[in-house]
């Protein structure tokens, strides 16, 4: 079990709705990495188990609220400042309580590299850059009674979810709001374009999703382009 001050502050992949708009600016429910009101991301749906990626992906974007949150107690707060200020600025990205989120992780693999993105905050977008340098092992705060992700159902024995230790790179050029996101995503899709099916839309409820090597360039882009 690593040591609980790299378990990201609890970035907590509370998998709410965003407060902002995700699906077409109407999601308005509170909830950290997502915790999904309705169907949470972090909800422990069955039908999600058997949901694995049938493509190999190597470019992700992750979750994390970076606003202060209050759950049984605990700040769920997490952005990439956080990540930055921890030692060797690395942490365990635990909490995912999701099955398809979970499957996503443990596609992971050490170099990948993923856009940290600021969830249920007033301006949600990508933050910066991070890289996966841990592939997918046991998430302990399953185990832990006074976590706010303590799982009963989860044994020792066969534990259900997984986690991965992430490293900052560095922060974006500027932010990128998913307001802008959403512009493109729009436009590709009427169009055609590499953000036409980017799963931050039609699998916004998604805490940890995967990216394609076009849609990941796109977005890196971005930074040296004009805001729309």
């Amino acid at each position: 079990m690593p040591p609980k001050r790299i378990t990201r502050a609890t970035v907590k992949h509370s998998e709410a709705p965003e407060a902002s708009p995700e699906e077409d600016a109407v999601q308005k429910a509170p909830g950290k990495r997502k915790r999904a009101a309705g169907k949470s991301e972090d909800q422990k749906s069955p039908e999600d188990s058997s949901s694995r990626s049938t493509c190999t992906y190597s470019h992700w974007l992750m979750k994390s609220e970076p606003e202060s949150r209050i759950e049984n107690g605990v700040d769920v707060k997490f952005g990439i400042e956080d990540l930055k200020a921890l030692p060797n600025q690395t942490s365990c990205w635990d909490g995912v309580r999701n099955y398809q989120a979970r499957n996503f992780m443990r596609d992971m693999k050490e170099g990948h590299q993923a856009f940290f993105y600021h969830s249920n905050c007033k301006e949600p977008g990508i933050a910066g850059l991070m890289k996966i340098v841990k592939e997918a092992y046991v998430d302990h705060t399953q185990f832990d009674k006074k976590d706010v992700h303590y799982d009963p159902s989860s044994k020792s024995e066969n534990p259900k979810w997984s986690m991965v230790d992430v490293k900052f790179e560095r922060m974006s050029k500027r932010f990128i709001p998913l307001t802008e996101l959403k512009k493109y995503h729009l436009q590709h899709k009427s169009k055609g374009g590499p953000l036409q099916n980017m799963a931050l839309f039609t699998r916004a409820r998604l805490s940890v999703q995967p990216l394609t090597k076009e849609e990941f360039n796109f977005v890196l882009s971005l930074e040296d382009a004009d805001p729309i």
